[in-house]
């Protein structure tokens, strides 16, 4: 899948899933994200890594988001499927992030400490964002501490996702259109 369409189909989703927690409505946008995460792997060069990927990255996010949850940092409005684990919309997202490695994110193989760099910002504003459109709040733990734990989980998930990703550079460098 070409860059940009990746970049677009990612936003895309990302603000569906997130306007779909706000409003208490995350079926069909779940959905519809899932079915362009599926659609993503049957295309990708090397469908059974891209899983791998995909399913690794799900893992890692719903274990550190329902981390942060239960210290009492986040508080996400839809509790689906459990009032104990982080909501299947943020579950989509973080697959939906992985989807980025060999897409949009690829300008970024080879190169970890810029990805890190820019996870620990862009991931905790991502997440400030979801919060203003009214995804969820910040719990009683506090924003700032919220916020510092979400770029140490996300400056850690970028390069994370390209060590488990080991596409070779020139596989992963997708053409722009």
């Amino acid at each position: 899948m070409a860059k940009f369409w990746n970049f677009v189909l990612f936003q895309a989703g990302w603000f569906a899933c997130v306007l779909g927690a706000a409003n208490q409505q995350v079926l069909w946008p779940v959905l519809g994200t899932l079915a362009y995460i599926a659609f993503h792997a049957w295309r990708s060069p090397s469908p059974k890594t891209e899983l791998s990927l995909l399913f690794k990255a799900l893992i890692f996010g719903v274990v550190t988001d329902t981390l942060i949850m239960r210290l009492g940092y986040l508080d996400f409005r839809d509790g689906w499927p459990s009032p104990f684990l982080s909501p299947i919309w943020m579950w989509t997202l973080w697959v939906l992030v992985a989807t980025t490695i060999n897409g949009s994110l690829s300008w970024l193989r080879g190169r970890p400490i810029v990805g890190a760099v820019l996870g620990a910002i862009a991931g905790p504003m991502s997440y400030e964002a979801g919060i203003r459109m009214g995804a969820g709040e910040w719990g009683p733990g506090g924003q700032i501490i919220g916020f510092i734990l979400l770029g140490l989980v996300w400056g850690v998930a970028i390069p994370l996702f390209f060590y488990w990703d080991r596409t070779p550079i020139e596989q992963g460098l997708v053409k722009n259109l």
